[in-house]
């Protein structure tokens, strides 16, 4: 790594001009600080300012509401100021798709016209909501399906806490008048920051977004109910803890930076020594808030036995767990899934080691909804097959 390697990508996040031209701000997205400098500007009085805060918040995010004059709460004319200065809007659904196991994927359009996508994932126990942080994404993870798909921008704290809301609306999630939402079974009870996007290369917004769902007046899920993922952007990884304070899960996926470099590029700015240390140092590591490998089983690639012994070592001193991911094939990929017997081989080596080896049941092959299959279509920033290959040194 050179002294010049930026900590974050050159890319901001900017209001979208559509935005502006509609003249109404749109509240979904601002922390509590800022909706309330908004309310202020819009004529509220400072003194009730808090207290309004307090109300509008729970509207929007305990209650689902989209529309001012059903804040019942509020008087008339505060629900005509409102709605002059102020909107409450969420990504749009272009296409929902059910797979046969359950999962639901949405494919979303947000400001500009782009298209990002959202996958909910049902269990016995739990929900999961897969959610995206970026059009497209920073990384040429030359496995990943979404990684062929070039940058587009950063997605904002709105558009990221929109994703939470768009699905608890097709859950029929919200609570009914009249019931306590704590008494409800929560469809979508967990978050994962594993969409389309490097997170930590979006922090402010993903930060922001995650402090919304995780507030107690809101859609208030526990933050260890929700784990960002990332393929080791090093510097953020200690603030990540310090100020979203979130599980956290790794893009590993190999043992050595040799092969680390081609699979997860971004191993060449910050290697596994570097990535290691640094998640020694998690704020929030501890035997029960243990951080996930994610290890992806490509075939001839990283699944030797060699492999597993040296990933044993390597975590050695970090609470771990390793989740083992079967390959996920997509169009043109140049990888090919290990097979069974070898991923229950080195699952086997791991768990005896004394770390949890869970492989992951891929869910929603068929709508292309699996972990690394997600890619908005619509976008016309596409890599050529060689540029994929070219990039991964094969």
């Amino acid at each position: 790594m050179t002294a010049s390697s930026p900590i974050t990508q050159d890319v901001l996040t900017i209001p979208r001009k559509e935005d502006a031209s509609l003249g109404k701000l749109n509240l979904v997205g601002m922390t509590r600080d800022q909706l309330r400098d908004a309310l202020i500007a819009a004529g509220t009085p400072e003194k009730q300012a808090k207290m309004r805060v307090g109300q509008v918040w729970q509207w929007i995010y305990q209650k689902g509401v989209r529309d001012f004059a059903d804040m019942t709460n509020l008087s008339k004319d505060y629900r005509a100021l409102l709605d002059q200065h102020f909107e409450i809007r969420v990504p749009e659904v272009v296409s929902r798709q059910i797979s046969e196991d359950g999962t639901r994927k949405y494919l979303v359009r947000i400001a500009g016209g782009h298209e990002v996508e959202i996958v909910y994932i049902p269990e016995e126990d739990r929900g999961t909501l897969c959610v995206s942080s970026q059009v497209g994404c920073t990384l040429t993870c030359s496995f990943c399906h979404t990684g062929t798909q070039k940058l587009v921008r950063n997605l904002t704290a709105g558009e990221i806490v929109g994703q939470i809301m768009v699905a608890r609306d097709d859950l029929g999630e919200w609570p009914e008048p009249g019931r306590h939402p704590k008494n409800e079974t929560r469809l979508l009870s967990n978050i994962v920051l594993m969409g389309m996007g490097e997170p930590l290369y979006n922090f402010d917004a993903v930060r922001d977004a995650m402090k919304i769902a995780m507030d107690g007046e809101g859609i208030s899920l526990s933050r260890r109910r929700i784990t960002l993922s990332t393929s080791g952007v090093v510097p953020e990884i200690a603030r990540a803890g310090a100020e979203i304070g979130c599980m956290l899960a790794i893009s590993f996926h190999a043992t050595t930076d040799e092969v680390r470099d081609k699979l997860v590029p971004i191993n060449r700015k910050w290697n596994i020594e570097e990535l290691l240390a640094a998640l020694k140092e998690y704020p929030k590591l501890s035997n029960s808030e243990r951080i996930t490998f994610e290890y992806v089983m490509l075939d001839g690639v990283n699944d030797s036995d060699e492999d597993a012994y040296r990933l044993i070592k390597l975590i050695e001193g970090i609470p771990a767990k390793i989740n083992l991911i079967p390959f996920n094939e997509w169009p043109g990929a140049p990888y090919k899934r290990s097979s069974n017997n070898r991923i229950r081989r080195f699952a086997d080596i791991i768990y005896k080691a004394g770390y949890a080896s869970p492989i992951r049941t891929p869910r929603g092959e068929d709508i292309m909804a699996a972990c690394g299959q997600l890619k908005s279509e619509t976008e016309r920033a596409r890599k050529s097959k060689a540029e994929i290959a070219r990039e991964a040194g094969l």
